[in-house]
């Protein structure tokens, strides 16, 4: 007995909430009694084919009715009209209804920040939200984005909705420094993450976890105090630590007019002579710094401003500098370099 009693609040439950079991069950008997009932009108034409059942009870439940099968007897007639119809009818709406229900709560769920994105890779995670720099820094990815990259992750906490839903999608979180937030941001498969909490103890704190979870992520913290992010670098190599270069802007500025504009051009998005970076690949044999600058030049029409190699970065390399490969290049351009479309091989014929 509270096995059956137990089992029927189930049936009930299921019924009452309209639960995708329920409507499977509830389509199930209707398919088969309708089945037998134009069985017993002798309706052959129907019943003899199941596929040609099927196909008639489809079209007939989802009142499209092509005519091509149909009842001939009286009482398949009646049967199609009293219990096929306004029954495959029900079940149709009923399972429409579900389906619109279901995908609008997913929707709803994603914009409040409760999705699941841990599958995604090769994706930029932001942790952190400051009104306008965030929206302003979501903007200029979105801006860069590739045909096949995947939509950036804000992982934030305090924010009822995705304030940025044309940009990224979002993660809701009591902290920054949430393991569990971070997983459901894909941080096992980012390409990087930038960090930029409410303060520096935040920022930190978040750096810290995602470096556990993100063994191949490039990971970038903003500090506000210059010291922090002096310490970060020294102790933590994997992380980009970037302080506030206001001080610096203005004081080279006021000796050489200019270099503010300079700088935010070479940071921008939206400008035609913005600093990218390149890779180099593993080279079968090695070549010079300014053989590399006068190819890319004459090839692609971009300019070498620097390299890091071995963990010094020089923005001011001798043309006798060496590349062997697994150093990072960067140039200025209007758009960014195909890495495919290089062909390092050659770049030590410059005649």
């Amino acid at each position: 007995m509270p096995f059956i009693a137990s089992l029927l609040r189930r049936v009930y439950l299921s019924l009452s909430e309209l639960a995708w079991s329920a409507l499977f069950v509830i389509l199930v008997i209707h398919l088969v009694a309708s089945y037998l009932l134009f069985l017993l009108a002798g309706e052959g034409d129907l019943v003899g084919n199941p596929v040609d059942f099927l196909y008639y009870y489809m079209v007939t439940a989802t009142t499209v009715g092509y005519g091509d099968l149909s009842p001939k007897s009286g009482p398949g007639r009646l049967i199609a009209v009293l219990f096929v119809l306004p029954g495959g009818i029900a079940i149709f709406t009923a399972v429409l209804g579900k389906l619109l229900t279901t995908i609008g709560t997913i929707w709803r769920n994603r914009m409040r920040g409760l999705g699941d994105y841990s599958e995604r890779a090769g994706h930029i995670i932001v942790l952190g939200w400051q009104e306008g720099q965030t929206y302003q820094t979501l903007r200029l990815l979105h801006a860069e984005r590739q045909a096949n990259e995947p939509m950036s992750v804000l992982v934030a906490k305090d924010l009822p909705e995705n304030p940025a839903s044309n940009y990224a999608d979002y993660i809701r979180t009591e902290r920054l420094g949430d393991a569990d937030a971070l997983v459901r941001a894909g941080v096992a498969k980012a390409r990087a993450i930038i960090a930029r909490g409410a303060n520096d103890d935040e920022t930190l704190a978040a750096v810290l976890i995602a470096e556990d979870h993100a063994p191949n992520a490039h990971i970038v913290a903003y500090f506000a105090d210059d010291r922090t992010a002096q310490m970060v670098k020294q102790r933590r190599p994997r992380v980009e630590a970037v302080g506030s270069l206001a001080e610096e802007l203005l004081s080279r500025s006021a000796r050489d007019p200019g270099s503010s504009e300079i700088a935010a051009r070479l940071l921008s998005a939206a400008s035609t002579d913005t600093a990218f970076s390149l890779p180099v690949p593993p080279l079968q044999t090695p070549l010079l710094y300014g053989d590399v600058f006068l190819s890319l030049k004459r090839q692609h029409n971009v300019t070498l401003v620097g390299m890091l190699s071995q963990g010094v970065t020089d923005l001011n390399c001798g043309d006798e500098a060496p590349l062997r490969g697994g150093e990072t290049l960067y140039y200025i351009s209007g758009m960014r370099l195909d890495p495919a479309a290089i062909a390092w091989a050659r770049m030590g014929d410059v005649s």
